[in-house]
């Protein structure tokens, strides 16, 4: 439920909202805009009658919230949210950030190389986990803290900002030390544990689409983040399972415009994870922009083929250099651009 105060409003009629929404039982979120202030009512998985509330000086009208997911929702919030995880690094706006490098940090030299070929070619942040999720317990699981101090050093000689994986709550205290932006892997986007960890961080989350998740899943997942108080969060379209056995993954391309028509959360795409073969990344990474997305996450490896993980979905630095002069052109065409950071510090 959301209250629209009217512009006119004073300071004591929001408070006296506030007071009677706490007396029902659920939390007050005041939202100041430039006309009006609205009062959101959080706490509630069913209608609520807010007649009373209604009927309180200063206020406007009472607005129903239908969907299941509130603080994420359109109707809860009709402008786009805007996330900044670095200086020049904003996701919702018109701008189109990049994020790449490789899947995982497999040493110094790696990941310093994947940092100034990408930083090179046009990204405004580097991808890397420290701490991997496998399928099979003897595959590599990262390097843990060593990466992280990793990743802090290619940040500080490239200027990119840092996007990395928490897998578990301690995880996650330790990665927002050392990254921009707290990702959460597909694996995890229903660990509601971990998400209320990263709601209570107040750090930037990138929530991935699980492997099998609903649309509307994905953003209840989204929901857990912002009802611990954490706005910034940025949706990921990375793929869902298929009975197809020609693609790792089917990607869904739906899913931006879809989300972004019920949610005003930025909405990205990891077109490596959607299609898990190296020839189908730039072709979709090229369609995800033009679909609408609000930025891109792509895997580039300095050699792919002697890539610890995800070898076969990684770019090449050249192909990936190739890729953005494309992007460029694309996000022009729909009236937006590819961000840029200034000059190498």
């Amino acid at each position: 439920m959301l209250v629209v105060m009217h512009a006119s409003a004073s300071t004591s009629d929001i408070d006296r909202v506030c007071v009677a929404i706490s007396a029902m039982g659920f939390q007050p979120l005041p939202m100041p805009g430039a006309q009006r202030t609205t009062v959101g009512l959080v706490g509630n998985d069913r209608r609520v009658d807010g007649s009373h509330i209604e009927a309180l000086p200063g206020v406007a009208e009472i607005i129903y919230v239908s969907s299941p997911f509130k603080q994420v929702s359109r109707e809860w919030r009709a402008e786009n949210t805007t996330v900044t995880i670095a200086p020049g690094v904003t996701f919702g706006g018109r701008d189109v950030p990049v994020i790449a490098g490789p899947c995982s940090v497999e040493s110094e030299s790696q990941i310093l190389a994947a940092a100034f070929a990408v930083r090179a070619a046009g990204a405004v942040a580097l991808r890397g986990g420290a701490f991997k999720p496998r399928s099979s317990p003897y595959s590599f699981q990262g390097m843990g803290k060593e990466g992280l101090a990793l990743l802090q050093r290619a940040k500080q000689e490239t200027g990119l900002a840092i996007v990395t994986e928490a897998m578990d709550d301690d995880g996650a205290h330790l990665v927002a030390e050392y990254a921009d932006c707290i990702q959460i892997g597909a694996r995890n986007m229903q660990n509601y544990s971990l998400l209320k960890t990263v709601g209570k961080l107040r750090k930037p989350v990138m929530l991935k689409r699980g492997m099998a998740a609903t649309v509307q899943e994905l953003l209840l997942s989204a929901e857990y983040i912002l009802s611990e108080g954490n706005d910034q969060v940025i949706l990921c379209e990375r793929g869902v399972r298929t009975w197809d056995p020609s693609s790792r993954n089917m990607f869904d391309l739906n899913a931006i415009p879809t989300v972004q028509k019920l949610s005003h959360l930025p909405m990205i795409a990891d077109p490596s994870h959607g299609t898990g073969v190296r020839d189908r990344v730039s072709p979709m990474a090229r369609a995800a922009v033009a679909a609408g997305a609000d930025g891109l996450l792509i895997e580039v490896h300095p050699d792919p083929n002697k890539a610890f993980s995800d070898g076969a979905q990684s770019l090449f630095p050249q192909q990936f250099a190739d890729l953005m002069g494309e992007l460029h052109a694309i996000a022009s065409a729909i009236g937006r651009h590819v961000a840029v950071l200034p000059a190498t510090p």
